[in-house]
This record gives structure tokens, C-alpha cells and sequence, in this order.
């Protein structure tokens, strides 16, 4: 399981106020805790406040505190393609593309960018008429994504398809949705693209959001999941994350088996 930790992102306060004084000490505190956390990813958001001219800059300078302060490699999370090849001109290793919808102008611009700096990129399961409510819709527009990721010169290995998780206090149908979507996509092609969830996305505005997002979490790993954007310093999903390993069959049982999830 890829672990994509999700704390460097302009929505929250102190990374907001980061970005607007260029104060990198936030930034780059966040890459070493989440690093120390078990993180395989960081993922760096420039956020929504900023001004679309402002992001390519923002960008650059995240990815470049965030890699002085860990060897991580980082995900570009950014729907602006300028902010996103700023990031990737500096970026040390195979960073991944977050994200493109199932647009075909989009398509062209992200998976064109992955190709031309070697990165993986995240397909989301979406276009312009917005999300799905089902998962053989969401299905449908991740097959628009294969096929363009196949025809750009994309590795499936380097595909990850997100269907796409709303919060379960509003949009309570799609959870199981998405859990169908997962384990149909490992059949749209062979090598099969690898999927991705932003685990906390289904616990938005709830009350018992850890709880919700360890047990999701893990019927999404029974479905197939293969990585996801989460909180790494939740230890207690990270516990759930070591556990469903080992039932899954991925890991071999110890009885040390968190202690050398939590090592590694």
C-alpha cells in the first residue's frame, strides 16, 4: 500500500499562512513528520486560495522545501498544468501527477507532461458533467483514461485511477461505489492501472472521522486499493493499514507485525 501523506496542502491554515509569508520552517517541519511517519509520498497542494498566476511559483518553492527537508518524492496536487511543470522541473525522482479528469484536453495536457518528466499521474474518474453517481459510470470514464494514458505512452503501472470517494454524511450511496469501481478496474487492461482513494474525503464534517477512515480504508484494500492520500500520522490507521496487510495476504505474519510496519 503506497501512503500519500496529504498535511502540505494550502486548505490548511498553517500551510496557508506558510505560502503567503515564504516562511518554509511549516513545510518543511510537515515533509519530516510525515516522512518519520511512514509516508511513501508527499503531497503538495498549493490550495485554493492561491491566484491561478501565483500557483507556478508556489509550487516550485513547496516542492523544493519539501525535498531539502526529506528524501520523499512528492504529488503534484494541482489542476493548474503551469504550477504543475514548475513542480516537475524541479522535482527530484519519479514524482506523481494529481491529478487530470477524464477530459480530453486535460488528458492531452497531464499525460503529455507525464511522459515528458517520467512521472506516474493520478486519472480521476470524472469530466466536465462532474462525478458519477455509479460505479459502471465511473468505470466507463476510467476506461477514457486507460486508452488516453495508452495511447500517450503512459505504463499502466504508472496509471493510478481515482473513482472518486465523497463524504459518506452526504453522499452516503457512493461509498460502495467506489469500493465496486476498485475492483473492476484491475480488469480494463492488462497490466492493470493501480487505483488511489483521498481517504478523507469520506469522513468530511463527521464526527468519528478516524474511525470511519480506518474502517474504509481497509474494505478499500480488500476491493484491490492500491495507494491513498491519507492523514500518515493517524497510528491508529496505519495500524488498520499493517493489519488488513496481513489478512490480505501482502505481508508475511509476525508477531511483531506493527512494529515492523511502523520500522520500515
Amino acid at each position: 500500500m503506497i501512503l500519500i501523506g496529504e498535511r502540505i496542502n494550502g486548505m490548511f491554515r498553517d500551510i496557508r499562512e506558510a505560502i503567503e509569508k515564504r516562511d518554509p520552517a511549516p513545510v518543511a517541519a510537515w515533509a519530516r513528520r510525515q516522512a518519520a511517519a511512514g509516508a511513501h509520498y508527499l503531497d503538495i497542494s498549493t490550495g485554493p486560495a492561491a491566484a491561478a498566476e501565483d500557483q507556478p511559483v508556489i509550487m516550485e518553492w513547496l516542492v523544493r522545501i519539501a525535498q531539502e527537508a526529506t528524501a520523499l518524492p512528492c504529488c503534484l496536487d494541482t489542476v493548474n498544468p503551469d504550477a504543475m511543470e514548475a513542480g516537475l522541473r524541479v522535482h527530484q525522482g519519479k514524482a506523481i501527477l494529481n491529478s487530470t479528469s477524464a477530459d480530453q484536453e486535460r488528458m492531452d495536457r497531464f499525460f503529455a507532461l507525464a511522459v515528458r518528466y517520467d512521472a506516474a499521474v493520478i486519472g480521476l474518474a470524472m469530466n466536465e458533467q462532474g462525478v458519477p453517481k455509479d460505479a459502471n459510470d465511473r468505470l466507463t470514464l476510467a476506461m477514457e483514461l486507460v486508452a488516453n494514458a495508452d495511447a500517450h505512452g503512459v505504463p499502466m503501472e504508472d496509471l493510478f485511477i481515482d473513482p472518486l470517494v465523497l463524504p459518506v454524511n452526504v453522499a452516503q450511496e457512493h461509498a460502495v461505489e467506489v469500493l465496486e469501481t476498485i475492483r473492476q478496474v484491475k480488469l480494463l487492461a492488462s497490466p492493470p492501472p493501480r487505483t488511489v482513494i483521498g481517504l478523507s474525503n469520506i469522513s468530511q464534517r463527521t464526527r468519528e472521522r478516524s474511525l470511519i477512515n480506518r474502517t474504509y480504508l481497509v474494505m478499500a484494500m480488500a476491493a484491490g486499493l492500491d495507494a491513498a492520500i491519507l492523514d500518515v500520522e493517524d497510528k491508529a490507521l496505519l495500524d488498520a493499514v499493517a493489519t488488513a496487510s496481513i489478512l490480505l495476504n501482502r505481508e508475511v505474519y509476525c508477531d511483531s507485525f506493527l512494529k515492523t510496519f511502523h520500522q520500515r
